[in-house]
């Protein structure tokens, strides 16, 4: 099963976090569904390993989701259609045991930095006069889990941002919406998953019985991003096997 190779032909999407994982499955569905991809991340042999799957139409920018350069450059953009916003990290530990580096750490990259980006990419997206961004959330931006009251936290952050953004910029024509998944084997999640405790929790929680997958992830997102979600704005799409519906 496959979306369209035109399902995002003449349209520019800009993906953060797009070296490995999540982000990674992202860029490469969106060009192959015709969009000129333009991927972020930090590790240049991550974006150079993606740049050698796709032919033309893509480009990659190193850059920290943090750096001001990073969010000038997206500003200045003549031309924004799309947008995956994605970088993200967790630190997971007992409340009681968060240290104020952690607490920073996640709130800056969860928090203020996708609230930077998805600042900058409003003027390019206006330009457009049609767009569309998506916000990567979590099940954990509708729930609470022990040890993730920091990922929690920011999440469910996301998600009000995400229902905020919908209403003010509905009106430029820019939709704005969020893919939340489950556990997805990643290389964030992989050391957890090893855990026989812990990955026994996660199934326990999930009502299909099975992990999702990073093309399940970016299938929503992509969907999110076309004419086929034309009417779509501040919902989230959830990726979760069923977790939120108990």
């Amino acid at each position: 099963m496959a979306f369209s190779s035109t399902l995002l032909q003449g349209k520019t999407v800009l993906i953060t976090g797009a070296g490995k994982g999540i982000g990674r499955a992202c860029a490469l569905l969106a060009h192959g569904c015709g969009a000129k991809v333009i991927a972020v991340a930090r590790t240049e042999a991550d974006l150079q390993a993606l740049q050698s799957q796709c032919s033309d139409n893509f480009e990659y920018w190193l850059g920290d989701v943090q750096d001001p350069q990073l969010h000038a450059r997206i500003a200045q953009l003549e031309i924004l259609h799309g947008l995956i916003n994605n970088a993200g990290l967790n630190r997971v530990a007992p409340m009681s045991e968060q240290s104020d580096d952690n607490i920073d750490a996640v709130l800056n990259i969860n928090i203020r930095a996708a609230y930077k980006v998805a600042q900058a990419a409003i003027e390019p997206m206006r330009k457009a006069g049609s767009a569309s961004m998506v916000h990567m959330s979590s099940q954990m931006g509708f729930v609470g889990s022990p040890g993730r009251t920091l990922y929690c936290m920011s999440k469910h952050a996301i998600e009000g941002l995400t229902k905020a953004m919908a209403v003010e910029l509905a009106q430029d024509g820019i939709r704005v919406n969020s893919v939340a998944p489950t556990f997805i084997k990643t290389p964030m999640t992989e050391p957890m998953l090893q855990d026989p405790e812990f990955a026994a929790m996660v199934m326990n929680n999930i009502p299909l019985q099975r992990l999702g997958t990073v093309d399940d992830v970016a299938n929503a997102c992509i969907f999110l991003l076309s004419g086929l979600a034309n009417t779509t704005t501040g919902s989230c799409l959830k990726v979760d096997g069923g977790w939120t519906a108990h």
